[in-house]
C-alpha cells in the first residue's frame, strides 16, 4: 500500500498521479509503458495519467500524489492507504476503433463511449481519436445518439410547477455579444422563467459567466440557483457546479487545442446541456460573418436544420435566429468593458451601444413569443416596453442582489494604449478573431479589467492618427504582448 498525498496542482480536467522514481512498493517501470495507473481502495478507483518525480519533497518513495482534480474525484482523505494496478483499457475503445474505420455507431455504443469518457477512463489521446473519427463523418442519427448519451451521463434539472422554461444560446465567435445579460432580465421581468447557466471563456476574451461575475457572484450551488429562479424568474450563473453534460466539458478540453469544431459536435454539445438544464423552449443565435464561426448563409441554414432536427426529437421547442456576425457587438471586449455596455443598455443610457441593444431586443422578443399569451410578432414590442420602462433593470438588480456580491471588485485596467488609424477614411471591416486575440493577450478574461474598448465600428469615419480602439491591461507583460500583436495587424481595415 502507498500513502495518498494531495498535491495542490491544478491539472484542469485531467487526472494526474505522481509517483517517486524510487518507489518502495512498486516497480515504476511496470507502469511507464502504459502511461497511466489505476489507484484503488475502499471500493473506490481512479484512472490517472502517471508522472514520475525524483524529488522526495514532492512525493516520498512510499507515497502516491494526486493533482487537485484527481484527489477530488477519488474522494479519499489525504493519508489514506491505496494500492495501484495496471489500468484496463476501456472496452468501449474498440467501438472508437470501429468508428475510425468508418462504422456508424448505435445509440447504445455511443452511450458506452460517453460513460467511459465521463468516468475518466479515456486518455486525452483516446478522446482525440474519438473526436477526429466523429469529425470525419457523423450521421444525423449519430448526432442524436451522441446528444442523448451526453445528457444521460450527467445531472438533469427539473423545474416542477414552472411550466415553460426558456433559454437562449449563441454559438459564439463574436466578441462583446453579451445579449444574454440583457435578454434574461427582460424575459424574467415578463414572468417567463429563464435559468441561464453559462460556461467561462475557453478561447474568447469573456464568457457570460466571466462578465456577470463583474456584477455578482456566479458560483452558486444547484439548490440555491433553483430557489433563485423560483423567486426572481431568472439567473445568470456558472454551470460548473450543476454537472450538466460533464462529458461535454471533457470533450471540449481536447477539442480546443485540436481546433475541432464541427457542426455535429457543436449541436450535441449545446443541446445536451440545454436539455440537461431542464429547458423546454430554446432560442439559438447563429451569427454569420467573414470572421465568425459560420461564414455564410448556406452554412447557417445547414446548421439551423440540424439544430431543429435534433431538438425536435429531444422534445425541445426550438427556434433559430441567424444574426449579423460581421463585427463585434457593442464597444467593449473583455468582462469589465462588456458589463459596462450591458448596464448602459439596461439603464437606457442614450450613449449605450445601439447594436447590442437592438440585438438583445430582437432575441428577447423571439423568446417572449414562446409565451402563449404573447401574440406572434408582438414579442419585440413587449421586450422594448420592459426595457424602456425600467422593468428589465429592476429584474437585473434583483437577480444581482439574490446572487450576491462578486468575489472581488473588478476595475478597468490602468495600462492604456490607443491604436491609431493609419489613414483618413472609413472603417470597412473589423476582424472578430484578431480583436479577440488582442483582448486575450491583454489579460482577458482572467484579468477582468483587461480588453479592448472599440471607438470606431464599421461604416464610421476616421482620420489618420485618430484612435480606433484602446487596449486596457493590468500587467506590463500582458500590455506588451497585446501592443505587439496589435502592431502586426490591428484587426481594423480602413479604406479611403
Amino acid at each position: 500500500m502507498l500513502t495518498l498525498r494531495h498535491l495542490a496542482i491544478d491539472t484542469v480536467r485531467e487526472n494526474v498521479a505522481f509517483l517517486n522514481r524510487r518507489c518502495t512498493r512498486y516497480h515504476v517501470e511496470d507502469f511507464l509503458g502504459l502511461g497511466r495507473v489505476e489507484v484503488r481502495n475502499d471500493g473506490r478507483s481512479l484512472l490517472a495519467v502517471l508522472n514520475v518525480v525524483d524529488d522526495p519533497a514532492i512525493v516520498a518513495p512510499d507515497e502516491i500524489g494526486l493533482s487537485d482534480p484527481a484527489f477530488g474525484q477519488l474522494g479519499l482523505a489525504a493519508g489514506s492507504a491505496v494500492h495501484l494496478v495496471p489500468p484496463t483499457p476501456p472496452e468501449s475503445f474498440e467501438l472508437v476503433r470501429a468508428k475510425v474505420g468508418g462504422a456508424a455507431l448505435s445509440d447504445d455504443q455511443l452511450a458506452a463511449i460517453i460513460r467511459d469518457i465521463t468516468e475518466q477512463r479515456y486518455s486525452k489521446i483516446e478522446i482525440a481519436a474519438f473526436l477526429i473519427a466523429c469529425a470525419s463523418f457523423m450521421t444525423t442519427a449519430e448526432v442524436l445518439g451522441l446528444t442523448r448519451a451526453m445528457i444521460a451521463a450527467g445531472t438533469r434539472l427539473h423545474w416542477e410547477g414552472l411550466g415553460t422554461i426558456a433559454d437562449k444560446h449563441c454559438i459564439g465567435g463574436i466578441p462583446g455579444n453579451r445579449t444574454s445579460m440583457i435578454v434574461v432580465p427582460i424575459v424574467a421581468a415578463h414572468g417567463l422563467p429563464i435559468p441561464k447557466t453559462s460556461s467561462r471563456a475557453i478561447t474568447s476574451p469573456a464568457g457570460t459567466a466571466d462578465t456577470m461575475e463583474v456584477l455578482a457572484n456566479v458560483d452558486l450551488p444547484m439548490e440555491r440557483m433553483q430557489a433563485l429562479v423560483r423567486e426572481a424568474k431568472g439567473c445568470l450563473v456558472w454551470g460548473g457546479h450543476v454537472r450538466l453534460s460533464p462529458a461535454d466539458d471533457i470533450l471540449i478540453s481536447v477539442e480546443r487545442p485540436l481546433a475541432i469544431d464541427t457542426r455535429e459536435q457543436l449541436v450535441a454539445s449545446i443541446l445536451s446541456k440545454k436539455v440537461a438544464a431542464g429547458s423546454t423552449h430554446l432560442l439559438i443565435d447563429i451569427p454569420v460573418g467573414p470572421s465568425a464561426k459560420i461564414r455564410n448563409a448556406s452554412e447557417a441554414v445547414r446548421l439551423r436544420k440540424l439544430f431543429e432536427h435534433v431538438g425536435d426529437r429531444l422534445g425541445l421547442t426550438l427556434e433559430v435566429a441567424i444574426t449579423d456576425g460581421s463585427q463585434p457587438v457593442g464597444r467593449g471586449i473583455g468582462p469589465v468593458l462588456e458589463a459596462r455596455d450591458v448596464m448602459a443598455v439596461l439603464r437606457n443610457d442614450p450613449a449605450c451601444p445601439a447594436d447590442l441593444r437592438e440585438r438583445a431586443l430582437l432575441l428577447a422578443g423571439r423568446i417572449l413569443e414562446f409565451d402563449p399569451a404573447v401574440r406572434g410578432g408582438s414579442g419585440n414590442r413587449r421586450a422594448r416596453e420592459l426595457l424602456e420602462s425600467g422593468a428589465a433593470l429592476a429584474a437585473m438588480e434583483r437577480i444581482i442582489a439574490l446572487q450576491g456580491p462578486p468575489p472581488a471588485v473588478a476595475t478597468l485596467g490602468s495600462l492604456v494604449a490607443e491604436v491609431a488609424s493609419p489613414a483618413d477614411g472609413m472603417v470597412s471591416s473589423l476582424d472578430c478573431y484578431r480583436l479577440a486575440r488582442i483582448a486575450r493577450l491583454a489579460g482577458a478574461p482572467t484579468d477582468k479589467g483587461a480588453g479592448i474598448d472599440l471607438l470606431r465600428k464599421v461604416g464610421e469615419p476616421v482620420r489618420r492618427g485618430e484612435p480606433l480602439y484602446r487596449i486596457h491591461a493590468g500587467t506590463n507583460a500582458d500590455f506588451t504582448f497585446a501592443q505587439a500583436f496589435a502592431a502586426e495587424n490591428s484587426g481594423v481595415m480602413v479604406v479611403g
